[in-house]
């Protein structure tokens, strides 16, 4: 496959390769991106490449959510003890933390149907971009993956999946965060208690404030990894199609109602 370089001389590309991953337009449902952006605020951005936009509302989620104690209040309230959840409450950072909320899902939403109208304008134009790249830290090309593999690794360890199809930077964020959430949370130890039959220490030993964190955590990565395999697979074959059809077919070659015409 030619490798062709990103070089401004499109208005429009629809994927970048680089060393650090594959970057690509397409249609994506808003209301999925605000989804994930109300289960965990930054994932919406993350999904769509936004990542410097992602990773800073992840990490405010995280440092206002525990000052504000957000989970615990949710702990509280799944035990019905309604009046525990209030008083848990940190209101002076709950106020902090709403509106930085309610402004990850609709900012994940505006950018989504924005960046779908940059994708059929970039997809009307089709200009050439590049597949393949070679570093003196890394190798990324265009290649097909399978997106279930990638689900499977994404559920032992969140980022592997990513790992597996290139995403380095997701996959660093993702591993680097389930450590902290797997230690603060002494998920480990929990998990070893409650092997060895000990249920009432497994459950003194955790810590929810921190575990109910990981859920999210593992249902994105898995969804991530699965829907950019297939995207990925799809800008390959593509790719692929086109370069084939420019530099090995037939000038002369058409097809009219079904039946291929020289």
């Amino acid at each position: 496959m030619n490798n062709y370089t990103n070089d401004n001389t499109a208005r429009r590309y629809k994927a970048h390769v680089s060393i650090l991953g594959t970057t690509q337009l397409h249609l994506r449902n808003p209301y999925i991106i605000a989804w994930w952006s109300a289960a965990f605020p930054g994932f919406g951005h993350m999904l769509l490449s936004k990542y410097l936009r992602g990773y800073a509302l992840f990490i405010w989620e995280v440092i206002v959510n525990l000052k504000a104690h957000v989970n615990s209040a949710m702990i509280y309230s799944f035990q019905g003890n309604i009046d525990m959840a209030k008083e848990v409450l940190n209101t002076r950072w709950l106020l902090m933390y709403i509106p930085v909320y309610l402004f990850g899902i609709w900012d994940s939403y505006r950018t989504t149907v924005d960046m779908n109208r940059v994708y059929i304008l970039a997809e009307r134009e089709d200009h050439r971009f590049n597949s393949y790249v070679m570093g003196a830290l890394e190798i990324n090309y265009l290649d097909k993956r399978n997106p279930v593999v990638a689900v499977m690794w994404s559920m032992f360890i969140p980022g592997l999946g990513q790992l597996y199809i290139h995403r380095i930077l997701t996959a660093i964020f993702l591993i680097v965060w389930l450590v902290v959430f797997h230690y603060q949370s002494h998920f480990a130890e929990g998990i070893l208690l409650l092997i060895l039959g000990k249920v009432k220490e497994a459950t003194s030993a955790l810590k929810p404030e921190y575990l109910l964190f990981m859920p999210s955590l593992f249902g994105f990565a898995a969804y991530d990894a699965y829907v950019n395999t297939i995207e990925n697979n799809k800008l390959f074959e593509r790719d692929l199609r086109n370069h084939l059809t420019k530099n090995y077919q037939s000038v002369g070659f058409k097809i009219l109602k079904g039946q291929k015409v020289k």
